[in-house]
This record gives structure tokens, C-alpha cells and sequence, in this order.
């Protein structure tokens, strides 16, 4: 309750009362009979005891039971192993052969490198080398520094 409102008096409600319809029993129907006559009757067969009783009675056939699957000598469990040992095997033979052709490929570049180094830096010593013929030649001048001004 809220503290600024006044309590009131209680809401008097008319009450519904709701009774179930009752359902008629269900009365079962029953399935039909169809009479079914067996294919062969069986034989009868008397069979005489050590003591001279007689027993007659149908002969009844042993149950013979359902043929079981034959399992495989190898499970599947296994067979799955094995491939994928298979698999995993060619996998990482052709990662190998991925990283052997890298690094061949990696040290083809080495090669190269270096080649075209001591090519180039042969080109260069045969310019610098070659240009003079007989020796090189420097000429220098006195140089005078005047009130920092050059006079050559």
C-alpha cells in the first residue's frame, strides 16, 4: 500500500463455479475372429516305454534358433585407424617433400644472390680499375681560405 491513499474495503467478486462434463464410457469393440486352419496337421506318433507305457502325443519340431550375423574379423573401429594412419602417413610425406622443395628453392635464391654480387662487383672493379691506363692521376692545387672564402 502506497502511504498517501486510504486503505479500502476489501472487492467483493461473485465466484464461478465450473462443473466437468462427464464423458460416456467407452464401450470397447471387439475385433473379429476369423477362424485360421493350420496348413498340415501335424502326426501323431506313440512312442512305447521300457516299461511297456505307451505315450501319443504330436511331434513337435525343435526351435531352431535365428542365424547371428557373422561379425567381420575386423572391426570397423580398427579398419578407421588404419586409414587415417594411411592418411596422416601421405600427409606428412607430402609436407616433407613441401618443405625440402622450399628450402631448395631458398637456397637456389642464396645462390643467385651471392652470383649476381660478385658479377656486379666485378663489373664495378673493371670500371673503376680499367679507367686509367697507366695509373691514376691526381692533381692538386694549394687551396687558400680567406675570411672563409675559397680562392682555388
Amino acid at each position: 500500500m502506497y502511504p498517501d491513499h486510504a486503505p479500502h474495503a476489501p472487492v467483493q467478486r461473485a465466484v464461478e463455479v465450473h462443473h466437468p462434463t462427464p464423458l460416456p464410457p467407452a464401450v470397447p469393440t471387439p475385433a473379429p475372429i476369423v477362424p485360421v486352419q493350420p496348413v498340415t496337421v501335424p502326426a501323431v506318433a506313440s512312442i512305447v516305454l521300457p516299461d511297456g507305457r505307451v505315450v501319443t502325443g504330436y511331434a513337435v519340431e525343435p526351435t531352431r534358433p535365428e542365424p547371428v550375423a557373422v561379425k567381420p574379423v575386423v572391426s570397423r573401429a580398427a579398419v578407421n585407424v588404419a586409414l587415417g594412419g594411411v592418411g596422416f602417413l601421405a600427409v606428412c610425406g607430402g609436407l616433407l617433400m613441401l618443405t625440402t622443395f622450399i628450402a631448395a628453392l631458398a637456397a637456389l635464391i642464396h645462390q643467385l644472390i651471392i652470383l649476381a654480387a660478385v658479377v656486379f662487383g666485378g663489373f664495378i672493379a673493371v670500371q673503376v680499375l680499367g679507367a686509367s691506363r697507366g695509373g691514376t692521376t691526381v692533381k692538386i692545387r694549394k687551396a687558400v681560405f680567406k675570411r672563409n672564402h675559397f680562392h682555388g
